[in-house]
């Protein structure tokens, strides 16, 4: 969790929003650092956190988890964290026999939905009848990246019905939220990508957009953040608000500052 971007959010873990959904996207850049903030964020607000993480193993992002101060181990033993490993399933299901049992054995059906990836979700953060959910704030869905699933061969459409079904359930019906990650190549001719990314920007309470800098690498600036919030978390001052600053990331933090006002620059 990087405290300058909470602050930057006007959010903190001991009352965070809820019933929000949450676009992050980067554009020639890295903005996987937005994961890894709001995962640890949530698990820090003692919320119930169901990870599809499509892109990078459990041991990576529990080695960066570690350096923000969670445990993702711990958080998955004692049930705070429902993690499933994209990477591992997806060659399970390429190189493992037919008949095992899979959550992306949608990888295997041309045009498929994503039935059984939803249902995974939908057990995970349904309070049971022991009433675990006591243990937690309240649910949220945590997904690196949509964009993955594009590339395995899913359409669009499939990916926002998933994403709809995700935010009636925990948005609307337990009051949670929903964070995902698309990552925004910026070429014009891939139309599943741009029909994913306007949809989702339609929905969203909040959008947030890593970008590269324009003049190319900089050593003491490594991108650009844009912020956007609409619906539920925009100001009451204006119908939305956007906001931009430059970051440099660091071993255990980010460092946000204004356009042109870098350390190094003054």
């Amino acid at each position: 969790m990087f405290p300058e971007l909470n602050n930057l959010l006007n959010v903190s873990p001991e009352k965070p929003e809820q019933g929000t959904f949450t676009l992050l996207c980067d554009a020639k850049t890295d903005g996987s650092f937005l994961v890894h903030h709001f995962l640890s964020f949530y698990l820090k607000a003692n919320c119930k956190v169901c990870f599809v993480a499509l892109l990078q193993s459990f041991s990576h992002y529990n080695i960066v988890g570690q350096k923000l101060g969670v445990n993702l181990i711990a958080a998955r033993d004692r049930g705070q964290l429902v993690f499933l490993e994209g990477l591992k399933s997806t060659v399970e299901v390429l190189f493992g026999s037919e008949e095992q049992s899979n959550t992306l054995k949608f990888i295997r059906e041309s045009g498929s939905d994503l039935k059984s990836l939803y249902e995974l979700v939908q057990k995970a953060l349904t309070p049971s009848a022991d009433g675990d959910a006591a243990s937690w704030k309240f649910p949220v869905i945590l997904v690196d990246d949509l964009s993955v699933l594009l590339s395995l061969g899913v359409q669009a459409v499939a990916v926002l019905d998933f994403i709809q079904y995700c935010r009636v359930t925990v948005c609307c019906r337990l009051k949670g939220n929903v964070v995902a990650l698309v990552h925004d190549s910026d070429r014009t001719e891939d139309e599943e990508k741009a029909v994913l990314m306007n949809a989702l920007a339609h929905q969203s309470s909040l959008i947030l957009r890593a970008e590269g800098l324009a003049t190319g690498f900089c050593k003491d600036v490594h991108g650009q953040l844009k912020i956007l919030w609409r619906g539920l978390q925009q100001p009451k001052v204006e119908q939305t608000h956007s906001l931009t600053y430059q970051y440099k990331i660091q071993d255990k933090t980010v460092t946000f500052f204004a356009k042109g006002l870098s350390p190094a620059v003054l």
